[in-house]
């Protein structure tokens, strides 16, 4: 998981439209299994999810192409900040509600011992998926709801969280 501050809404769609459009006609890199980009609700950054199926897959591919694919984006959009990348294994999910879409994701770190109380069943909050962090101390859980007002409802000043949709998406499969 890899978070881009943009500033603003256009320069976020700018910026991922720009990257998605790379890699959606580059040869999909060994071991990259899907990648997801999710729009902050207030349009002023990016949160880049990607599955791969190891660590060593993603850093030969990141040695390789990553600092041309961003710096192609930088000279669209210049001044992304990019506060670092989060490792991650999913640990496990909750599924509450397999039929109704999300409206919005709601991205937390937690302590592990804080993760059984965001994943417990609440009005509005369909699925969690609780990551572990390469640290192993602590948990990054993704939680699909309804919408914001039912996120806000259920968690009354939730802190730290920040809430997203989905922008763009894709699986690697076109080998």
């Amino acid at each position: 998981m890899s978070e881009w501050i943009t500033g603003a809404t256009e320069r976020s769609h700018l910026a991922v439209d720009a990257l998605m459009g790379e890699w959606a006609a580059a040869e999909t890199p060994p071991g990259r299994l899907a990648q997801h980009v999710f729009l902050s609700t207030d349009g002023a950054g990016l949160l880049f999810y990607a599955q791969w199926t190891s660590d060593e897959d993603h850093l030969a591919w990141a040695r390789a192409h990553r600092a041309s694919a961003v710096s192609r984006v930088d000279a669209l959009v210049p001044g992304i900040e990019r506060p670092g990348l989060t490792r991650t294994r999913l640990m496990r999910k909750v599924v509450h509600d397999a039929e109704r879409p999300a409206g919005v994701f709601v991205v937390s770190t937690l302590a592990l011992g804080d993760v059984d109380s965001a994943v417990a069943p609440a009005s509005g909050l369909l699925a969690a998926h609780v990551h572990l962090t390469s640290d192993g101390e602590h948990a990054m859980v993704v939680a699909e709801w309804v919408d914001v007002a039912a996120h806000e409802a259920a968690t009354p000043g939730a802190g730290d969280s920040k809430r997203y949709t989905l922008y763009r998406a894709f699986d690697d499969d076109r080998r």
